[in-house]
């Protein structure tokens, strides 16, 4: 007899089901951990059915990767849409870059602890992995332009982006483990390194 074929919606479908069963498996196996297998059995069909959608499981993973980073940019582009001042739009983009990984933290595990070489074997992936750096690039740059920040904008950029992801990585890990909660602590990260950038202490009178 022969094979029923799907819908647009129906393919759509089961495709996002693997995406997500994907998301999660990464979350506690890491990539070298998660099989084709392991992704079938959390979907609950036989073996060989994700090959008819899927070439391999990079492509899953590149697609998971892809989806995680386009969510991410969305969410980071809603949080300052309708903010004017550059330094209330980099503290915006700070929360929502914070609020992303509480709310999402697979897909945010996914974003950064998956192979460079994935992303770049991978069109689309690397399209929507640098959306969502620009996103943050660009605000960092005008907040520069306004002297909000006084520091070339890409070493600015990369500060705060490490800041951010230090501590949510730390959060993420469950090594907060001295007294200070990531609510606590983002607010006060986005607060020192802008103090630092600006090439005054907090203190500082005007």
């Amino acid at each position: 007899m022969p094979r029923t074929s799907l819908s647009e919606g129906e393919l759509a479908a089961f495709r996002s089901r693997v995406i997500d069963a994907a998301t999660s498996l990464f979350a506690d196996n890491g990539y070298d951990g998660v099989t084709m297998r392991a992704i079938a059995i959390e979907v609950g069909c036989s073996p060989m059915t994700p090959y008819r959608y899927f070439r391999d499981k990079d492509e899953i993973f590149a697609e998971v990767a892809a989806a995680a980073y386009s969510r991410f940019a969305d969410a980071q582009a809603d949080s300052i849409a309708s903010v004017e001042d550059p330094g209330e739009k980099l503290t915006a983009l700070g929360i929502a870059y914070a609020r992303f990984a509480l709310i999402e933290p697979d897909a945010y595990r996914v974003m950064f602890e998956m192979s460079q070489s994935l992303t770049a074997d991978h069109p689309e992936l690397q399209a929507q992995a640098h959306r969502a750096s620009m996103i943050m690039r660009d605000t960092v740059a005008a907040a520069v332009d306004a002297g909000i920040i006084e520091a070339d904008p890409e070493t600015a950029f990369h500060i705060l982006w490490a800041g951010l992801h230090g501590v949510l990585s730390l959060h993420l890990a469950g090594k907060l483990q001295f007294g200070r909660t990531v609510d606590e602590l983002i607010p006060a990260m986005m607060m020192n390194a802008r103090a630092g950038l600006s090439g005054r202490n907090e203190d500082d009178s005007e």
